[in-house]
């Protein structure tokens, strides 16, 4: 339960109908199970303890008797289980019958929540046997005991800070006006749906679709739970379906019929309620209240850690699906070309001046600014690529700066910086030897004053290079490459930059440019602004300065996506590189990550504009309006304390 963490499960037994006792062995053996395998929310099918398929004999007292027996039978077992455990159960009351989630905790039933909408129609004929529940909650006597007994129950969970869970059953998630909306407002952030949903031809899409769609809207986690094998086959089939799904991703399933029939089946998913509740935060309209008409029960749930078995992708940038891959790099590309045709149009520009290194981030501005060109119907000869070799430039990239500009059908600049930059240093007394960083941004504010004054020259804008991951780190010289007139690349991650050039390098059609593309795929990534080796190699490797930028990118995910602390993320980058880097170059980097995002803030206040690309973005204007001067302590204070 550390970290917002839950592990919750969805139990299937195969039953007999109308044998409660015999379905109550198989639902506590389904307990049992799940319960081992971590999971301390437990949700069985509707009307499990008896079968969904009995029909009249739910109006027998023998079954009905026989329910009872069935039910405290699991809730016995439930007394030495640190679980909360939600089970179908036909709730005989005053004369009439309800169809109920029983819900159970340490030997105690907490709650009896009723299905609010029973189907007369098609297949099913509920209304003949089931009376409709109330909403608002009310007391009841059930065996001596008073028993809350009403849909608008919350089973709030202090363990884990922010965890209520509300039920509905069935047929209340198809309707219009379904309960879980209800339940969500009033502050629900785990949905059961203890569910009876036989199987036709295409209805299982659908059904997925609904949930997860569901999910989404509701900002909830949400656990569906149907009926299997043991069902009457009468005129209908049950497939057992189970889906876990937490705002609008699935997060675990099984499938109709996936099973050995007669085995029981189980799907567990580990919940981060906490990131939940972080969306509903950050969502403005998700408008959560205090309905006076919900009652609240709580479930003292003992504190555990949750053995995690989710997993979390270590390029949460990048999809690992080539074709999804594929779609994201063309959404990307059509964003930031039409980004920057509009700010050609706007302006009636007609000239694009662009410092070209041979690297990656300055490639995709090339690419991008061709695609902007074409949309307007603009010669691409109006594209002016600056190469401005300095002290650090190497014959590698150097090359391939002028292979792009060529192959691209662009125009060419040279203007190298060297006696520039020398004068400037012999004006301010640098010593030449002296590679500190006057010596790098020296070179950096040079080239940056050089372009600007072609683009006025030119009657042109100077197009920005920096991307994402460089702007969280800090990762460029204030009043050099930090600024231009507008900036292509910087919603764009480095670990997608890469992927991006990738996607033209595979779908050119210049062989000459692919060439040129896949080598600067493999050249390292440097600012090139010290001397080369001796044998003319690139000396200044970024990702020996500051780390790997794959963990760099996992870090600012989950810290600006997902608002986790850094012990959680550092909890789970564990997980995601096992085998990729040890826990002790995890945990050094991210000390990195923490300190350089605070203290670099001042350069992100007064970015350039350009294109938000996905959800995680830096503008001062748009997604993270943060104080230059905000204290870092409470963020560097945790992840100090962190052990390897």
């Amino acid at each position: 339960m550390k970290d917002g963490f839950i592990k919750t499960a969805a139990i299937v037994p195969s039953i007999r109908v109308a044998d409660p006792k015999y379905n109550a062995g198989k639902i506590i053996d389904g307990m049992k199970e799940a319960y081992a395998e971590g999971a301390r929310i437990l949700v069985l099918p509707e009307l499990s303890l008896t079968g969904y398929t009995c029909n009249d004999l739910f109006l027998q007292d023998t079954l009905l008797g026989g329910a009872e027996e069935g039910l405290d039978a699991v809730r016995k077992a439930t007394e030495d289980l640190n679980a909360i455990v939600f089970v179908g159960f036909p709730l005989s009351l005053r004369g009439r019958l309800y169809n109920t989630a029983a819900v159970l905790f340490r030997g105690k039933i907490l709650a009896f929540i009723p299905k609010r909408f029973l189907p007369g129609y098609g297949e099913f004929y509920e209304e003949r046997q089931f009376t409709e529940g109330p909403a608002v909650p009310v007391l009841i006597d059930y065996h001596g005991d008073r028993i809350p007994f009403g849909s608008k129950i919350l089973i709030d969970v202090p363990a884990i800070r922010g965890l209520s869970i509300a039920a509905e059953i069935c047929e209340d998630a198809w309707v219009p006006n379904a309960p879980n909306i209800g339940h969500a407002l009033a502050g629900a952030t785990m949905i059961v749906n203890l569910s009876a949903s036989n199987e036709t031809v295409g209805k299982d899409a659908y059904r997925r679709s609904l949930i997860t769609n569901t999910a989404a809207r509701d900002v909830c986690a949400y656990v569906y739970v149907s009926s299997g094998d043991g069902e009457s086959t009468q005129d209908i089939v049950f497939g057992g379906r189970a889906i876990l799904a937490e705002n609008g991703t699935v997060l675990a399933e099984r499938g109709i019929f996936d099973n050995t029939y007669g085995e029981t089946k189980i799907c567990c998913a580990d919940f981060d309620i906490h990131r939940l509740l972080f969306e509903r935060r950050r969502m403005t309209t998700f408008e959560t209240g205090f309905d006076p008409d919900y009652l609240h029960v709580k479930a003292d749930l003992a504190v555990e850690e949750t053995k995690l078995t989710r997993s979390f992708d270590p390029h949460p940038f990048v999809p690992s699906d080539k074709a999804r891959r594929e779609e994201r790099c063309n959404d990307i590309l059509n964003i930031q070309s039409r980004g920057l045709a509009k700010r050609l149009s706007a302006i009636g520009c007609k000239c694009a001046v662009i410092g070209v290194s041979g690297g990656l981030d300055s490639t995709l501005a090339l690419l991008v600014a061709a695609r902007a060109f074409d949309l307007l119907s603009l010669d691409r000869a109006g594209i002016l690529a600056v190469t401005m070799p300095g002290f650090g430039t190497t014959d590698r990239t150097h090359g391939n700066a002028l292979t792009l500009a060529k192959t691209l059908g662009l125009t060419l600049k040279e203007v190298s910086i060297a006696a520039a930059v020398t004068q400037h240093f012999q004006d301010i007394g640098q010593d030449m030897d002296n590679h500190d960083v006057t010596y790098e941004n020296g070179q950096a504010r040079e080239r940056t004053q050089i372009l600007m004054d072609i683009a006025n020259k030119e009657g042109g804008i100077v197009i920005g290079t920096g991307d994402l991951s460089e702007l969280a780190l800090g990762w460029a010289t204030y009043n050099g490459d930090h600024m231009s007139m507008y900036g292509v690349n910087a919603g764009v991650p480095k670990t997608l930059v890469s992927h991006l050039v990738r996607y033209f390098a595979d779908t050119a059609r210049d062989k000459e440019l692919s060439r040129c593309l896949y080598d600067v795929l493999d050249t390292p990534v440097s600012p090139e602004l010290l001397p080369p080796t001796a044998d003319g190699k690139i000396a200044q490797k970024t990702e020996d300065l500051v780390g790997p930028y794959e963990l760099h990118d996992f870090f600012l995910y989950y810290m600006l996506r997902c608002s986790f602390t850094p012990s959680k993320i550092y909890r789970i980058a564990k997980l995601s590189f096992r085998g990729v880097y040890d826990n002790e170059t995890i945990l050094k980097w991210e000390k990195n990550f923490y300190r350089r995002f605070f203290a670099q803030q001042f350069k992100r206040s007064c970015l350039p504009d350009s294109p938000k690309v996905g959800s995680v973005a830096v503008s001062p204007r748009g997604d993270l309006r943060m104080p230059s001067d905000a204290s870092r302590e409470l963020w560097m204070e945790e992840v100090e304390s962190l052990k390897p």
